[in-house]
């Protein structure tokens, strides 16, 4: 019994490969932004490093606490975000009105981030297992091409990124409220909001410096895995076009 290998014409397999390779850089930024939203350790280094305790007055553990109360926020259906606490001994709500709309906004967005990267990996699984269902082996040549232009590319945003954020964070921090929100709710009261008490701006700085870091750890094992394979396979003599996807209508028939 035959099976015929489905023939892709060229630019059904360049526009796969144009979303494989853009959505390498997009998953690895959402994830680890992702990663960064829900780690405990971000939030209580923060605190600590700026001192959050002594300006806010609000004790560590209360600091820890609340910043658990955030994730779930973020996490579930909650809505409004309440969170109360005790400030220099007084019980009371700490976020005010326009801070906790702002936080629905912030969490509308943290949502996005999680939903880009779900699509993008999907994407990325589907494409590879329907690689290997239709062409076998032949598919793990174009795959590590596109993993490595994928990587490469991701490295290059981010270093178009790191470098504004290095000489120009306020600006590149301001830019990046002015596209994501469409209201003004973000521009609070550095003395009175305790969003912005509990969050200054370094600490923004060290949490995109994070997702930098985390960015350029996924992009260059990316890299250097598909690099190292595609390296391989030229010292073994074996030409990429004979397993090019392109040539998938042409590869005959399996038995």
């Amino acid at each position: 019994m035959q099976t015929r290998r489905p023939k892709f014409p060229p630019y059904v397999v360049k526009a796969v490969a144009v979303l494989v390779v853009l959505s390498v850089p997009l998953f690895l930024i959402s994830a680890s932004v992702a990663w960064a939203v829900n780690d405990p350790g971000l939030y209580r280094r923060g605190f600590e490093k700026y001192n959050i305790s002594v300006y806010s007055g609000i004790t560590s553990d209360d600091l820890n606490r609340v910043g658990y109360d955030l994730r779930r926020y973020f996490n579930s259906s909650e809505e409004p975000l309440n969170v109360v606490v005790s400030v220099y001994g007084q019980e009371r709500e700490l976020y005010n009105e326009r801070e906790v709309h702002h936080m629905r906004d912030v969490k509308g967005l943290v949502r996005g981030v999680y939903w880009v990267a779900a699509v993008t990996l999907l994407l990325m699984v589907v494409v590879k297992g329907a690689g290997y269902y239709f062409c076998r082996w032949n598919f793990t040549w174009p795959m590590a091409r596109w993993g490595l232009y994928g990587g490469l590319l991701t490295l290059g945003i981010v270093a178009v990124v790191g470098l504004f954020a290095l000489v120009g964070f306020d600006s590149l921090f301001l830019l990046f409220h002015q596209v994501s929100f469409t209201n003004d709710l973000w521009q609070l009261d550095p003395r009175t909001d305790y969003l912005l008490i509990m969050f200054p701006q370094g600490f923004w700085f060290d949490a995109t410096i994070r997702v930098a870091l985390t960015t350029i750890l996924g992009a260059v094992a990316l890299s250097a895995i598909s690099g190292g394979y595609i390296f391989y396979m030229n010292l073994r003599n074996r030409p990429p076009q004979a397993a090019d996807l392109k040539d998938a209508g042409s590869w005959g028939d399996d038995s």
